[in-house]
């Protein structure tokens, strides 16, 4: 199976939907939630995952309780965009552990990161590295306020799903 949407069938985008939303669940619950029986259910897990559906699992961690009081988004226009510089840049912030982000755009600059920070001195000490950094011509930054939503993967079932 490829990561082709078109080769999934309903159940799997039913294991898909239930494994994104709770994905610390049992494989006989799971299995009961979708309607298999588990040894069926865990050959159609094993296969999403080896095709590289399934990306891995995680826990969500509430930043603030671990002291990362601030979210920022920073827009990161460079000087060129030579692959070489593009790869540089890439390199340089992926190494750097408050970069949760970072994306490649088109439209208005170069890179798009999501950073944490622990207050507002951190925050200004991770512009400054990308300001100064070699090959950045500007940084525009972005604090986040509030979420109203933060949702993870994407959506399979209801609206705007296949």
């Amino acid at each position: 199976m490829s990561n082709d949407a078109t080769e999934l069938d309903a159940t799997d985008l039913l294991i898909l939907d239930e494994l994104q939303n709770d994905g610390r669940m049992t494989n006989v619950e799971l299995a009961r939630r979708v309607g298999l029986s588990a040894p069926p259910c865990l050959r159609r897990v094993r296969r999403l995952e080896e095709a590289g559906v399934v990306r891995g699992y995680h826990a969500e961690v509430e930043p603030a309780a671990l002291g990362w009081e601030i979210t920022f988004f920073a827009l990161v226009g460079l000087e060129t965009q030579k692959l070489a510089v593009l790869e540089a840049f890439e390199r340089m912030v992926t190494a750097w552990p408050e970069v949760r982000e970072c994306h490649m755009i088109r439209g208005g600059g170069d890179f798009l990161l999501r950073l944490v920070a622990r207050d507002t001195a951190h925050e200004n000490a991770l512009t400054s590295r990308l300001t100064g950094a070699d090959t950045v011509l500007r940084v525009q930054t972005l604090q986040v306020i509030r979420t109203a939503k933060d949702a993870v993967g994407v959506p399979i079932r209801g609206e705007g799903a296949a």
